[in-house]
């Protein structure tokens, strides 16, 4: 058994597992405050790294303020889309609103295709020193600071959810938007709030991948990878989808340990979030901390 990198591996599982766990805190967010799956996530993270990419290749500014830029473009972005698109859908059949979801994620492929191009595009050098040692284990700088955002994320998102007006608003608006509506809350504000906030929090995801990986149409795969992250953890729980994030990142590297020393079948790393997604529905089909509906006839 080769230790070191099986060390090695769950390491970057549980780094890359917190990323994931922020990007299916964004697809929680939605489905809590207006019980759409947001199919359309993975696009997210693919405009916030297209979008910080330009402003840093363009008009060669810092990074940081770069990515501050994105941030708020998201923001404004995120809005937008939910006004002039979603707002319209209020009222109408959940699978319309799905619908609409997947064909915004077809479109903004195609846009991103057109206005970027088609071929992976790498980030300018952001870092001094790429890879740091840490206990004779190497960790790239930019997962260092994609687990620093993460974990002030999740902290932010806890805070925001028990102590914010804002917060208790959308967990009032999640539970029952009828009731919300009656006790003054703005509904419509509340969705406009989640969608933006999402945007946001994905286009971290997106910029983090893009710096290792190159920013390409490939980005979008990471919002249907993390997918079986939000099965596990319940579509409808913030501290489930963390789990499940870090949960499927540790099972990603594993099973590329496994398959890289014992197995030899090339894809299991791609493969076993999928397998778990389906044992999952199987087993559980709200997740481990989803609310569990119960009718009565």
């Amino acid at each position: 058994m080769n230790t070191h990198l099986l060390l090695q591996l769950v390491l970057n599982g549980l780094i890359v597992g917190a990323l994931y766990g922020v990007v299916a805190m964004s697809f929680v967010l939605i489905y809590k405050a207006s019980q759409v799956v947001n199919f359309a996530q993975g696009e997210f993270l693919l405009i916030g790294a297209w979008v910080c990419w330009w402003l840093l290749t363009t008009y060669q500014l810092p990074f940081f303020v770069g990515m501050l830029i994105t941030f708020a473009f998201m923001l404004v972005f995120g809005i937008a889309l939910q006004v002039v698109v979603l707002r319209p859908l209020i009222g109408e059949p959940i699978i319309s609103v799905i619908m609409v979801t997947i064909g915004l994620s077809i479109f903004f492929q195609a846009l991103c295709k057109w206005l970027f191009g088609v071929f992976a595009q790498p980030f300018p050098p952001i870092f001094a020193t790429q890879q740091v040692s840490f206990l004779g284990l190497e960790i790239q700088t930019v997962y260092l600071m994609s687990l620093g955002i993460s974990v002030a994320m999740m902290a932010a998102f806890a805070w925001f959810f028990r102590y914010s007006k804002h917060g208790l608003a959308m967990r009032a608006t999640a539970f029952d938007q009828q009731v919300a509506q009656s006790l003054g809350i703005p509904v419509r504000n509340v969705f406009a709030m989640a969608w933006a906030i999402s945007a946001v929090v994905s286009s971290v995801a997106g910029i983090v991948v893009g710096i290792v990986n190159g920013v390409s149409s490939a980005l979008s795969f990471y919002g249907i990878k993390v997918f079986p992250a939000v099965i596990l953890g319940g579509l409808d729980s913030v501290a489930g989808a963390v789990i499940g994030g870090l949960v499927i990142g540790l099972l990603e590297n594993l099973a590329q340990y496994v398959d890289g020393q014992y197995l030899h079948w090339g894809n299991l790393y791609e493969i076993v979030p999928f397998y778990v997604l389906v044992v999952i529905l199987m087993i559980k089909p709200y997740g481990f901390f989803g609310t569990r509906d119960i009718e009565r006839v």
